[in-house]
């Protein structure tokens, strides 16, 4: 514990730039060595301005001693750059960061084919409608998805990340307690459960402008390739580009009209040399023959993104949610009794009903995986960490399912990641 109270002190210094944080790591070996070094010692190493040591000549460990309880509470790991699960990919890049904090679980990302999906936070429907159906694809592929997590495109790439079923890595451009944007909560939470939430500023700190060009270093580094979606002449995404190119990543990108200009950077990436892409296969493509175990073409799916880039199942029927519920005894051959519903004014139990013809119908469509879910579920809601102990399934499996009930009405998402059942087991 010693020895991490004083990389959580280095990664507290969020004013000292990141390059110098890991050229001071070079320089002393351990942060330990530098927290007791004097301004004399300081004086002429590792190109530090003259407000940078000042900076480290806070000795203080309120802050540090702040942010460990804060971690401890809230199940925040913290990993630093001299630890075994450290991202080998990263710590190659020339300004790794020193500290990971992590909120999720971590995947052996060396192990991965992990791509990076970003763009505009003012994204054109069919800019979301892309990046959803990347996310998609390249976890159907089986791939990782790595992403910003900001409004637009970084958001919509995760959603599809996890609609997919796979796991997805957000990296964040403030502390990994901060929601930005606050309407976000939920898809946070989902990354989390699914992925991790990676940030290398401690809990509690507040974005700033600044810190969004030293995340994406972050994005690029986990990954193997950046994908820009949609990206006007002046946008963040095409940071992120720059420095997957500094740091030896493949970049590629999505065209969009050529008059529009919300795509203007994007299609100048083409133009300069990009790899242009129309969907997931073709990216991973690429990085078929490192992962020839891991990667494969996707068989033709039953969910497709909408014209409204939502991803939906091809063969949802719509149903009103139930109001009402009321169990009724029978078996419908798939081990688990018939599920019976009232919904609007007409009642279903009644084999004579459209309803229930359609409902009946609906149910003999589950997979086995939603009858996993299905089966574990109760009258009341359940909380989705429940579902994933008792359904034996992994997070990405139950996340990607619960997506898929909620949109043929099986399933409904209440506040705290809690799922109501809209039929009743007998």
């Amino acid at each position: 514990m010693s020895s991490l109270r004083y990389w959580v002190w280095l990664s507290s210094l969020t004013d000292l730039k990141p390059k110098s944080r890991s050229a001071l790591i070079s320089e002393f070996g351990e942060p330990e060595s530098l927290y007791f070094a004097d301004d004399r010692q300081l004086s002429g190493r590792c190109g530090l301005s003259e407000a940078e040591r000042l900076l480290l000549s806070d000795k203080s460990l309120d802050r540090t001693n702040t942010i460990l309880e804060l971690c401890h509470r809230d199940n925040i790991a913290i990993i630093t750059l001299k630890d075994a699960i450290y991202p080998e990919r990263l710590k190659n890049i020339s300004d790794p960061p020193v500290v990971l904090y992590v909120k999720g679980r971590l995947p052996a990302v060396d192990e991965q084919a992990a791509i990076a999906i970003v763009g505009t936070r003012g994204a054109t429907a069919y800019g979301l409608k892309m990046a959803r159906k990347m996310g998609f694809e390249v976890t159907k592929a089986g791939g990782l998805v790595v992403t910003g997590l900001a409004a637009g495109v970084d958001s919509a790439a995760a959603e599809g990340a996890l609609r997919g079923g796979g796991s997805c890595l957000g990296v964040l451009g403030c502390g990994i307690d901060q929601i930005y944007p606050s309407w976000n909560t939920q898809l946070f939470d989902d990354v989390a459960i699914a992925g991790a939430l990676i940030s290398e500023y401690p809990p509690k700190t507040v974005g700033q402008s600044r810190f969004f060009p030293e995340r994406n270093r972050i994005i690029s580094g986990l990954s193997l390739g950046v994908t820009i979606i949609e990206a006007p002449a002046r946008s963040g995404a095409l940071i992120t580009a720059s420095r997957a190119l500094d740091q030896g990543r493949e970049v590629f990108a999505v065209p969009g009209n050529a008059d529009a200009p919300s795509f203007v950077g994007s299609n100048r990436l083409i133009r300069e040399g990009a790899i242009l892409v129309t969907n997931g296969w073709e990216l991973m493509q690429e990085f078929e023959a490192l992962f020839p175990e891991k990667l494969r073409q996707p068989e033709p799916e039953k969910l497709e993104v909408s014209h409204d880039g939502e991803v939906r199942s091809k063969d949802c029927r719509h149903i009103k949610t139930p109001v009402k519920t009321k169990p009724q005894p029978e078996e419908n051959g798939k081990g688990f009794a018939m599920l019976r519903v009232k919904t609007g004014r007409k009642a279903v139990d009644n084999k004579t009903h459209q309803e229930y013809s359609d409902l009946e119908e609906q149910l003999k469509s589950l997979t086995q995986r939603q009858l996993q879910i299905v089966s574990v579920m109760d009258k009341g809601s359940k909380h989705v960490d429940d579902i994933i102990d008792e359904s034996k399934l992994t997070a990405p499996e139950v996340l990607s399912e619960l997506t898929v009930l909620q949109i043929k009405g099986v399933v409904t998402q209440e506040s705290g990641k809690r799922f109501t059942l809209n039929i009743i087991k007998k």
